[in-house]
């Protein structure tokens, strides 16, 4: 009996640690930091195998989920060109050894949100079409996910393109200070 009470108490301690994790990335994502070579290739190739897996999963996830692939294209554009704004949003402090950069709060607030709003909204209406006693194919296609789907997408392209952009503004940095 204690092992089948595992995999709950898992679920219980992931649930209880998403609003934690959620303004821990606020805090973070919104403080002075400085710019450093190895961590923006660190966050530039995650990133960008991310968004590979991603969008391949999503074009897999069509099969079963309606338009989860072109939500999450759509959603990726959107990403990009927010992380676009955030970098002409972000105050730049270039100093003789360092570049330091603090990125725009209310636009880290509003992704931040978006996810936020994202997981509640999904959660509540895949309860509401699991209980209305729909098959597992159609509660899965109206439950949500592909807007999920989406709004993940408008993170990851966020932060590729900021990162692309810390990056690049970075090497220029090095190139001028010397």
């Amino acid at each position: 009996m204690p092992l089948l009470l595992l995999p709950v108490l898992l679920i219980v301690a992931i649930v209880a640690l998403v609003p934690i994790s959620l303004v821990q990335r606020y805090r973070m994502g919104t403080s002075r930091q400085r710019a450093r070579g190895w961590l923006t290739t660190m966050n530039l190739v995650g990133l960008s195998l991310s968004a590979i897996v991603f969008l391949v999963s999503a074009a897999f996830a069509t099969i079963w989920i309606p338009h989860a692939f072109a939500y999450s294209l759509a959603g990726f554009g959107i990403g990009c060109l927010l992380g676009l704004v955030g970098l002409g949003l972000t105050r730049w402090e270039p100093a003789r050894d360092a570049l330091h950069y603090t990125p725009n709060r209310l636009l880290v607030l509003a992704i931040t949100l978006v996810v936020t709003a994202r997981i509640i909204y999904g959660f509540w209406r895949s309860v509401h079409a699991w209980r209305a006693g729909l098959d597992d194919v159609h509660w899965l296609g109206v439950s949500g996910i592909a807007g999920s789907m989406a709004a993940g997408a408008v993170v990851l392209g966020y932060y590729l393109a900021y990162w692309i952009g810390v990056r690049r503004r970075f090497r220029r940095h090095l190139t001028s200070s010397r």
